[in-house]
């Protein structure tokens, strides 16, 4: 009779193993990986090193079907493409590891097909909540994860739904910053290229843009306020549209900052500097922000920010409303000045005239 050969697999490594190891019982072992306030700090302590020793890995799958929770969080963005949402995914992953939970990531390109697909493998997977950062929700989507009682939070204000909330951005804080920024450089024709006004984001910015204005005395010219698409080519081409004017104004704010390297673009194309003929304001202070040539300067909108507080606000939304902590729900916003902003250009010849001077002594 053949033998069949010998084999250097390692046994198994499973729950029984680990309490061996750690000399406490299977139950001690469930309960402190996860996360049960309750257990012993000490016997916690034996576990998590006897975990470490051993190089266990918990069947998931296993503890959500005990547990009745997967231990799964949703979320869903606009478009993968826009580095703001790699940003947030990774901060989102981040604050949701820590808590004990992993993500589902679903990409919906603001098309409504896409969203039913995102909603459906989030709703098969069994999530126990659904961060929506889409920035223009369609409120079907709210009513599926409704029905199911799966917690949601978003973005954009929408009717109530039961286990939901709201992040609320403070959009017009960090944009009166900016509008405040240039009207102090001696800026009075400011443009403003949004996003597609059929979001409520989009919508929001434009708005706080024109409330700004007029709480500093500058009145709008709407002949400087284009739709973009939050996209590199739709800020070029935005800018495009400005430069076929017979005016021009000074300065530029866009809606956010893939539209704005976008305008550096056509400006570049243009040979027009920026921020010599054009100052320069983003939103969002993407990462790249910091490395266009010049940097941008933009309003800070915080994925860290917008990833803990959506991570709170669902866990706290699993709880009893007995023991449901308070959770903050305002995303601030601020100002952060880099290079793309200066006095007008035709400020130094407006001084030379002043002061007498010939404008080849600027």
């Amino acid at each position: 009779m053949k033998r069949s050969p010998k084999t250097d697999v390692a046994p198994k490594i499973d729950i029984r193993g680990v309490a061996a190891r750690a000399r406490v019982s299977i139950a001690t072992v469930s309960r402190t990986m996860n996360h049960v306030s309750t257990v012993d700090p000490i016997l916690a302590e034996r576990v998590w090193k006897a975990v470490a020793e051993l190089d266990y890995f918990p069947n998931t799958q296993a503890r959500a079907l005990v547990s009745g929770k997967s231990k799964l969080l949703g979320l869903i963005v606009s478009e993968i493409t826009n580095p703001f949402f790699p940003e947030l995914i990774q901060e989102f992953e981040q604050v949701a590891v820590e808590r004990g939970y992993e993500i589902l990531i679903g990409s919906t390109n603001y098309e409504t097909k896409r969203m039913e697909l995102c909603a459906r493998r989030m709703l098969e997977r069994k999530v126990d909540g659904v961060a929506i950062m889409t920035f223009g929700i369609e409120e079907f989507l709210l009513d599926r994860f409704a029905a199911d009682r799966i917690p949601v939070v978003f973005i954009d204000p929408a009717p109530s739904r039961p286990l939901s909330s709201v992040l609320a951005v403070d959009y017009r804080a960090g944009i009166y910053e900016g509008v405040q920024h240039l009207a102090v450089l001696g800026h009075r024709k400011i443009g403003f290229i949004s996003g597609p006004l059929r979001l409520r984001s989009s919508e929001a910015r434009k708005t706080a843009f024109l409330d700004c204005l007029r709480s500093t005395g500058i009145k709008a010219n709407p002949s400087w306020l284009i739709e973009g698409d939050h996209t590199l080519d739709g800020g070029r081409d935005a800018m495009q549209k400005i430069l076929a004017l017979q005016q021009w104004p000074t300065a530029m704010m866009c809606s956010n900052d893939m539209t704005a390297i976008g305008v550096q673009h056509a400006l570049f194309e243009a040979n027009l500097k920026v921020p010599e003929d054009f100052s320069l304001i983003g939103f969002d202070d993407i990462h790249l922000a910091e490395y266009t040539i010049p940097p941008l300067t933009t309003v800070r909108m915080s994925c860290k920010d917008l990833a803990q507080k959506a991570v709170s606000n669902l866990l706290s939304n699993l709880q009893s409303a007995t023991t449901r902590p308070e959770t903050e729900t305002k995303i601030n916003t601020r100002l952060i000045v880099r290079q793309t902003t200066g006095l007008p250009k035709d400020a130094l010849s407006d001084l030379d005239s002043q002061s007498g001077l010939p404008q080849s002594r600027r």
